[in-house]
């Protein structure tokens, strides 16, 4: 398998999966959404954000590269440090649509989007680093037009135009540019082998499915019942 056939095998696993064609997101882009499912969606979602920086930091630990341990590193950073750390953007988000965070903090979670944690989590820990890094790719590569599409939609049909209700996905509509971007490179400078390249276009396969996954117990608890009225 050529380099240039990994990539693309890698791309088409993303964008036969990818979330905006999700019926979930499909009505998010269409204002068919309820304040209160996405209510439920930021409450439920949290777990996923929250997690994120472990999937990152599980990678790293298992890279003996320090070109891309070093790229990991900076990634994680950006998840995690400070006050303005990624989980804590999702609360603001949250906050904007009138959630009390103690109802997310103390929120059991579905058992969709446990799985969705669980398998992300196994995916990451392995001891192949490009399987890792593959189901990061799976995700982050997707985020940007995912975030611009969000922006738009909340903007246009749940007049939130608020920095809290926007910096979550702001912020991710331009990182994640520069991450699909460095882990695409990580990919190729790890993938040396057809079996290297295989684990990880199943990961990212895996991983895609997952974060599917979670968004199918949201549409399926809150929304579908909806959506088969329309």
């Amino acid at each position: 398998m050529t380099t240039e056939e990994f990539l693309v095998q890698l791309d088409e696993i993303v964008s036969e999966r990818h979330m905006l064609q999700h019926p979930f997101y499909l009505m998010w882009n269409e204002g068919t959404l309820s304040l209160d499912m996405l209510r439920e969606y930021a409450k439920e979602y949290y777990h996923q954000v929250r997690a994120f920086p472990t999937f990152v930091s599980a990678t790293h630990s298992n890279c003996d590269d320090m070109e891309v341990r070093q790229m990991l590193l900076e990634n994680l950073i950006e998840e995690e440090h400070g006050p303005d750390n990624h989980p804590e953007l999702w609360l603001r988000f949250a906050d904007a649509l009138g959630v009390d965070r103690r109802e997310i903090t103390t929120r059991k979670f579905l058992p969709h989007t446990r799985a969705s944690v669980r398998i992300l989590k196994e995916l990451a820990g392995r001891n192949n680093p490009s399987e890792g890094l593959a189901a990061l790719y799976a995700y982050e590569s997707q985020i940007p037009e995912i975030s611009t599409t969000k922006i738009d939609g909340l903007k246009k049909w749940y007049n939130l135009d608020t920095k809290n209700a926007l910096i979550f996905f702001e912020v991710h509509e331009h990182a994640d540019e520069i991450h699909r971007t460095v882990t695409r490179e990580a990919l190729v400078r790890l993938c040396n082998t057809d079996e290297q390249k295989q684990a990880a276009l199943d990961s990212a396969r895996e991983a895609a499915d997952a974060f599917n996954l979670l968004l199918d117990g949201v549409y399926n608890t809150w929304c579908s019942e909806k959506a088969s009225l329309n």
